[in-house]
């Protein structure tokens, strides 16, 4: 049986793959996978039976490729799903733990920043003392701002990088902002990161974004965010018994080369809702969804 992908839809005409899919969705159909809709908007909002509307029903198991969802709304799309007589391939708490840094940071712990989390809600901002505690929990000199899910890097200064993690009025500032920022959008909580120097080469992009499936590297791309399409190689040995501990089915990680020359992960997620490389053919990771089905 070919492998079913649901994608989201395009807001104006819902009848249709969004268009930062439509290519991928193609090259699934070529492949001879099977396509239907979700309308994440719907999903968002919480109205799950106009979300799942054009999902067909049946028994069948389906990946999601789509925009980033929280946690708990993949909850509901997988019981949507389940009440129309299917499933999702990755399971709710598969989707968390790869998804968010709290569930994915144990089985990465040493070889990736050292990271401390205080659970929140959109416009709770943690006291000084509180933010004091975590931060001393790092080692001492620079640190990331982040929730479990997204860094503010596009705003480095402001709402990102903090120069100095004893700094607590400046920490406190940074995650204000941050927080400011990121309004309802805000996942999960706060983390802080120790801060590492990478390597910015020239020929190729900064980061490497693998693609495992089944505790397997299938798939090696640059960073959505670089420039240069050309993927570094890193050595994937220590990450791969990473991924395993982890246990989820389809995970990304994103590695970047440490100035000492050590290859360290600096973000893990949900490969169904993880962007690809502008200049990846749209082919390979329709392969990965597809052809997976027939392997079982």
């Amino acid at each position: 049986m070919a492998r079913a992908v649901l994608y989201c839809s395009d807001v104006l005409a819902p009848r249709r793959v969004d268009e930062h899919f439509a290519a991928e969705a193609r090259a699934v159909r070529e492949r001879g996978g099977e396509v239907a809709l979700i309308d994440h908007d719907a999903l968002i909002g919480g109205d799950m039976e106009q979300a799942v509307a054009r999902v067909p029903r049946g028994p069948a198991a389906a990946w999601y490729r789509g925009w980033m969802m929280p946690s708990d709304r993949y909850e509901a799309l997988a019981e949507a799903v389940r009440l129309r007589g299917g499933s999702l391939v990755v399971a709710p708490g598969q989707y968390r733990s790869a998804h968010e840094l709290p569930g994915w940071y144990g089985a990465f712990s040493g070889i990736t920043p050292e990271s401390v989390w205080l659970p929140s809600t959109p416009g709770r901002v943690p006291a000084q003392e509180d933010l004091a505690a975590a931060a001393g929990k790092l080692p001492g000199g620079p640190g990331i701002v982040k929730d479990y899910v997204k860094s503010r890097k596009h705003e480095w200064d402001e709402a990102c990088f903090v120069p100095d993690l004893a700094d607590t009025a400046r920490l406190a500032q940074v995650v204000r902002r941050f927080m400011d920022l990121q309004g309802d959008d805000l996942a999960g909580g706060l983390v802080l990161r120790a801060y590492e120097s990478f390597v910015a080469p020239r020929s190729t992009a900064t980061e490497a974004r693998v693609w495992w499936l089944d505790g397997e590297p299938r798939l090696v791309t640059a960073h959505p965010d670089s420039v240069s399409p050309h993927a570094p190689e890193p050595e994937l040995g220590h990450v791969r018994a990473a991924v395993r501990r982890l246990g989820c089915r389809f995970v990304t990680t994103d590695l970047a080369l440490r100035t000492d020359g050590v290859w360290r992960v600096v973000e893990v997620g949900d490969g169904q809702v993880s962007d690809v490389h502008q200049d990846v053919a749209e082919t390979a990771l329709a392969g990965l969804l597809v052809d997976e089905a027939r392997g079982g």
